[in-house]
């Protein structure tokens, strides 16, 4: 429901609901849905200009994402998507919870759908998804190479790290040493 200038201004004490500013605000449509929220000119040229991001000006987003107004809500959750590379924004949209339809409106805008495509899934040999962090059990003897030394198969291994760019390996350590394990020989 789209609501007018004056009541959004009620609605948000006379505060840009994204940063927190007091001056030359407006309200903004956030399609596809008939709702708006009410923006600083500062939010506004970065939300309308991409290119021209800031991305210290957006960790106000920290507060604006717990909104109870869906449409700050939806519109934190694109600008932090927008920021991911900065690497602060991932670990807040880790905290954020959207439902599903407000899930589907926030990608209607295109932000954060492209990467849920072609993202990268680390899974062991059993199909299980693997997460940084994990534990996991090696299922097969491993020659360590370099190190002259074999992983034994049972051997856990505790906090493991994913390789961002290959989703057949795993990093993580046994016995002291830092290794490259295929995740084809581990479980979860």
């Amino acid at each position: 429901m789209k609501l007018t200038e004056q009541e959004l201004l009620t609605r948000s004490n006379s505060t840009c609901e994204l940063c927190g500013a007091k001056e030359d605000l407006q309200a903004i449509s956030v399609e596809p849905k008939e709702d708006n929220l009410i923006a600083c000119s500062t939010c506004r040229t970065q939300i309308e200009n991409p290119e021209s991001m800031d991305a210290n000006h957006w960790r106000c987003l920290n507060d604006a994402m717990w909104s109870e107004h869906q449409a700050v809500k939806i519109m934190a959750w694109r600008l932090l998507n927008r920021l991911k590379a900065e690497g602060w924004p991932r670990d807040l949209l880790d905290m954020m919870y959207l439902e599903e339809d407000e899930q589907e409106w926030a990608k209607a805008s295109g932000d954060g759908v492209e990467e849920d495509e072609n993202k990268i899934v680390h899974k062991d040999a059993n199909g299980a998804i693997l997460n940084a962090g994990d534990s996991v059990v090696l299922i097969k003897d491993l020659n360590v190479k370099g190190a002259n030394f074999t992983a034994k198969r049972g051997t856990a291994v505790r906090n493991i790290s994913l390789v961002h760019d290959n989703p057949e390996q795993i990093e993580g350590k046994v016995d002291g040493q830092h290794i490259v394990i295929l995740t084809q020989y581990v479980k979860k």
